[in-house]
């Protein structure tokens, strides 16, 4: 086979034992990669009906066959399990180098299952793979995480990890790979905690075989310098300035969400987009693998009470943290992503269940007395606090890590969460 690798590592948690697998053409074939591996390996070996944070549960991180290769914007891996948050099937997807990476080891994917009786985390080193103790990991951020992995296997190593979040099971934590990089949707990194496996850890040198390197690399040439010839005088706006910039179009458009879905449009929006971001906090733009686009945002906040550094916010964290919760404050809104990056949460659906406990607020439902703090419509220094208390479940926050549907439906007003199937709109 070409351009898959034609092993899968099934990883046996409550065995504490990992074991290599060859992986079926035809499966390779009929379900290509990645989010069709993780639905075709669920719905064979996972009951419908089980806990989501039972054992019973599985765990699939697949790439596809161009991740790895020199394709551009194919450096995807998705992960798929039964959902804490939605009770149904979900893949969450994510860019960075932690995909390739996987398949520079030699895997095709990751079937992870059971439970382990105490935190582990999983060192992938080529075609070799061994569970290794992480109580001392427990309780530390994302970026710790990341980089006490790199410091114990291989400082080249790329991972994918949880953090409090996840460890104490929020519905809607993620698990983030290469530090800023999330599998944000639907509670991943909650299975995952649940698991007791704190992260992975990849290192990989081999290549994806291709079926005509020559013919793929001038196939692939020809794509790039169309790419520059058309971007010569006017470099890609999501270069520029990152997906924020697709706020100028939702904005016009009156699809832009404010005030848990209230309106359409933001009279703030042009405090919180795009352009607005680049003079103010971008440090450089960072692409995903083999990506000529790079759209993604290192930043950072040089001073006052939200000083701080990483990479975002995303369009859909802007508007989440930003307009939905009437939020025009960039530096609050930034502040608000780096916490969720660090502590493992999805942006979108923290957002959410801000916003629609700031509705709850407003009409009456939630009282001070409940909440601990006032809710008002753009307060960014209490949507940072709640990010916080959300993480590491504390107080209102242990409300708000059972997501928006759960929180309005206690409150009497499930009509006030803006969701499809349980799940955050995006």
């Amino acid at each position: 086979m070409h351009g898959w690798c034609g092993t899968i590592l099934r990883v046996d948690l409550t065995r504490g034992r990992v074991t290599t697998e060859k992986l079926d053409p035809q499966v390779a074939r009929a379900y290509i990669g990645a989010r069709g591996f993780g639905i075709y390996y669920l719905r064979k070996e996972v009951d419908p009906q089980c806990d989501p944070f039972g054992p019973e549960n599985k765990i699939i991180m697949a790439a596809g066959p161009l991740t790895g290769t020199a394709a551009p914007t194919g450096a995807r891996y998705v992960v798929t399990t039964k959902s804490p948050l939605t009770g149904a099937i979900t893949c969450s997807n994510s860019g960075g180098s932690f995909p390739a990476e996987l398949k520079k080891s030699g895997h095709d994917a990751l079937i992870i299952e059971g439970r382990s009786e105490k935190p582990v985390y999983l060192w992938v080193d080529g075609p070799a793979a061994e569970l290794r103790p992480a109580d001392h990991l427990w309780g530390k951020s994302t970026h710790e995480t990341d980089e006490a992995l790199r410091h114990e296997t291989d400082e080249k190593a790329k991972t994918a990890v949880i953090g409090p979040a996840g460890e104490r099971r929020v519905l809607f934590a993620a698990i983030m790979n290469d530090r800023d990089r999330a599998a944000g949707r639907a509670g991943v990194g909650a299975v995952m905690g649940a698991k007791n496996l704190k992260g992975v850890a990849v290192r990989g040198e081999g290549e994806v075989t291709l079926a005509d390197p020559a013919a793929f690399k001038a196939a692939n040439a020809r794509y790039r310098e169309a790419f520059k010839a058309k971007t010569k005088d006017n470099p890609p706006p999501l270069r520029t300035h990152g997906t924020a910039i697709t706020v100028v179009g939702t904005q016009s458009h009156g699809v832009f969400p404010t005030r848990n879905f209230q309106q359409g449009t933001f009279e703030g929006w042009e405090s919180i987009y795009g352009e607005t971001l680049t003079k103010r906090f971008l440090v450089r733009a960072k692409p995903c693998f083999s990506c000529p686009i790079a759209c993604g945002r290192v930043t950072r906040i040089p001073d006052g009470p939200f000083a701080g550094e990483g990479e975002g916010p995303e369009y859909e964290t802007v508007y989440a943290l930003g307009s939905n919760c009437g939020v025009d404050d960039l530096a609050a809104l930034t502040k608000a992503n780096y916490e969720c990056n660090e502590l493992g949460l999805d942006t979108i659906s923290m957002g959410s269940a801000v916003a629609c406990a700031m509705e709850l607020y407003e009409k009456g439902v939630l009282k001070e007395s409940e909440t601990g703090m006032p809710l008002r419509w753009g307060d960014g220094e209490a949507l940072v606090k709640l990010v916080g208390m959300t993480a590491r479940r504390e107080g209102f926050g242990d409300l708000l890590a059972e997501g928006s549907l759960r929180l309005a439906t206690r409150c009497g007003h499930p009509e006030l969460a803006m969701v499809a199937k349980g799940l955050d709109f995006a």
